[in-house]
């Protein structure tokens, strides 16, 4: 079996108005609308990228 730990990110406000950077991280994440929800293998890169944009998301 794979014990393969994961993070639940979801998108709590919109990347309207912010950085093109932070809203193509929000892209590569997989997030699409407000309130979107993702399960991510927590990884170094993945965990980068929700600090990246850690004003824009919640991690459950």
């Amino acid at each position: 079996m794979s014990d393969k730990k994961t993070l639940t990110v979801k998108l709590v406000r919109s990347p309207i108005g912010t950085r093109a950077s932070h809203r193509a991280t929000v892209v590569g994440l997989g997030l699409r609308k407000v309130n979107s929800t993702k399960v991510l293998e927590d990884t170094p890169s993945v965990r980068g990228m929700i600090n990246k944009i850690a004003y824009l998301v919640l991690v459950l």
